[in-house]
């Protein structure tokens, strides 16, 4: 059976995983690319296609699991964002050294902007610096046929291969072909091989030697020659080069401006290793070459030739994504063509909030009243928006809050009276990076509050399970794995957990672990910040809800606007007082212990 379906590129990439017959698949959540693994979940049962699925606890765990399945003949993929890339790069560097066996495929969802992330790094480059080859979808339906290239690719090759859509890619929907799976059903056969799969030192010039001719090979292999649009001839020895959304865009630009067809356009689907002849072809046929790619300049450091324009030569903004009105810019000048109409300016829009009756607010505010001299170490979560109300003073990487900690700590070692250092982490980045921090904190007595704020949840990116719920990928039970039960293996003797939706309780909590950890005996205090994510409606269905009102106590202060920045809580300009939007509360109560003149009241 064959039919079409109108699929986001995340769902189409998890339909190609399903239908080339992989059979382990891992990832760890993060936007633009979560959605992946859980459509394939979807795809599997659909199809009833036998595969292994799993949200791994970090995205280094997910690439080792995987590695280990193709290691016995089984097709496998991993899914991660780019910076999860980061976390990966260690498994990910030697894999290209040693390969695999069955085809594994590395599906990293770069974000040029960057829309969610903290950098807007490119994976191609990445992967030329492992020496992997990777290619670089335009559309969803190509990622998805790109799914099949990338397996037959790993398996001649022996040899990882990433597949690297953007956010324009992942998040956009398109008519895509759908086909029956193919059950390989490979039988599990581990050929045990020490001099590759161990590989010491000695071993490893001579696999090097054996990468080097793999990506050699590969760029003389005229299937990724990038597919030519010729001109007319009317505009001679000028050319374009483009790939993965950036190409669309200029494609859907020239054809705009009566230009297609005038000038050769390629389409580079291979970025790296670039096809061996193309380059040559390039140098010898081209005076004026425009090349446009996010986000690095993979392609143009790759034919190294002073006549290319692009990202080094400053003809392409060396930062940030080429949006159709940027890419436009970049061909009127290269093409020496006059300036079009500019795009009217976008309106400002209003800056993302906690959303309303999220238990981390409350937490917050509770923090950040109770030490008003305090220093507040995060980390990345939806509950990063604390910074809006000051909660926050320091986001780095995931599970660098607990690391941060122990280095404030030291740094006011010694000091009279010292700040409390207060450090904050949702439960799913715990289980990510945040243990290796907290061991390391403990065995060298640090002393600082640690909050783990635990919806339950893996909020931001679509509220993947966490391995303390219990539920696996599929929906099937797993065994969960309770975070006090974590904390005591760490050594961490003051555990305290409440919901923060009872702030005098939890500020009590708050205050007994600071008199714990500058006590004599203190060290690290955990509390538990526990309450389910309310974007779960069955959640908002169970706990209670209160029927609040602002009075007319109220004097205007703001005080709520701005320290507690709840969505539901507006400021009436024309009566000059707080009113409550019922269309947006959600009824929790918590703004009751907020408003410093006692206005807001449970009815």
């Amino acid at each position: 059976m064959k039919d079409e379906r109108i699929l986001m590129g995340n769902e189409a990439m998890g339909r190609g995983l399903v239908e080339c017959g992989c059979e382990f698949f891992s990832a760890y959540p993060g936007t633009p690319s979560s959605e992946i693994l859980a459509a394939s979940v979807g795809f599997a049962k659909e199809t009833n296609a036998k595969m292994h699925l799993e949200w791994s606890v970090n995205e280094k765990v997910a690439y080792e699991g995987a590695l280990a399945s193709s290691y016995t003949g089984k097709r496998s993929a991993v899914a991660m964002k780019q910076v999860g890339l980061n976390v990966a790069a260690d498994p990910f560097m030697r894999s290209a050294y040693l390969g695999v066996k069955g085809g594994f495929v590395l599906v990293v969802a770069d974000d040029p902007g960057p829309h969610s992330s903290q950098t807007e790094q490119d994976s191609r480059f990445f992967a030329q610096f492992a020496k992997i080859p990777v290619l670089d979808p335009s559309s969803p339906a190509e990622s998805k046929a790109m799914v099949q290239t990338a397996f037959d690719l790993s398996e001649k090759y022996e040899i990882p291969v990433m597949l690297r859509p953007t956010t324009r890619v992942c998040h956009a929907r398109q008519n895509v072909s759908c086909d029956e799976p193919v059950f390989m059903e490979r039988t599990p056969r581990f050929e045990k091989d020490p001099g590759r799969w161990i590989a010491t030192p000695q071993f490893i010039p001579e696999l090097h030697r054996k990468l080097n001719e793999k990506i050699d090979d590969i760029s003389k292999l005229d299937d990724f020659r990038p597919r030519c649009f010729k001109g007319d001839g009317s505009r001679k020895a000028t050319c374009i080069i483009a790939s993965g959304v950036a190409f669309a865009c200029t494609y859907d630009l020239l054809e705009d401006m009566g230009l297609l067809g005038q000038i050769d356009l390629f389409q580079v689907t291979l970025p790296y290793p670039l096809q061996r002849n193309f380059i040559e072809q390039i140098r010898s046929g081209y005076d004026h070459i425009l090349i446009v790619e996010e986000t690095y300049p993979v392609i143009e450091a790759q034919l190294l030739d002073p006549r290319v324009q692009g990202r080094q030569s400053g003809r392409i903004p060396n930062r940030g994504e080429l949006t159709p009105d940027v890419i436009q810019g970049a061909l009127e000048k290269f093409l020496d063509l006059p300036a079009g109409e500019a795009p009217p300016a976008a309106a400002k829009g209003k800056r993302p909030a906690l959303c309303a009756g999220c238990p981390h607010r409350a937490a917050y505010y509770a923090i950040k009243t109770t030490f008003p001299r305090g220093i507040f170490p995060s980390d990345i979560g939806c509950y990063t928006l604390g910074m809006n109300f000051g909660a926050i003073d320091t986001c780095h990487c995931m599970g660098a809050c607990i690391s941060q900690g122990t280095g404030f700590y030291f740094a006011y070692a010694g000091q009279e009276d010292p700040p409390a250092i207060v450090v904050s982490i949702g439960d799913s980045t715990f289980f990510h990076a945040g243990i290796p921090g907290l061991i390391n904190a403990v065995f060298q007595k640090a002393k600082f509050i640690l909050v783990i704020l635990d919806n339950a949840t893996t909020a931001m990116t679509g509220n993947q399970p966490t391995p303390q719920v219990g539920i696996t990928a599929d929906g099937t039970p797993g065994k969960p794995v309770l975070i006090p039960d974590i904390l005591k293996g760490c050594g961490v003797e003051f555990i305290r957990e409440c919901d923060p939706y009872d702030m005098d309780d939890f500020s009590a909590h708050l205050r007994d672990a600071d008199r714990y950890c500058r006590s004599v005996e203190g060290g690290i205090a955990v509390v538990i910040s526990k309450h389910p994510c309310l974007l779960d409606r069955s959640i908002r269905d169970k706990q209670p809800v209160f029927e609040v009102e602002v009075t007319e106590d109220c004097t205007g202060c703001e005080e709520c606007l701005n320290e507690f920045e709840c969505p539901a809580l507006l400021l009436d300009k024309a009566e000059g007082r707080v009113v409550i939007d019922e269309n947006t509360c959600v009824g929790c109560g918590v703004c009751v212990s907020v408003c410093p003149m006692g206005a807001i009241t449970r009815k």
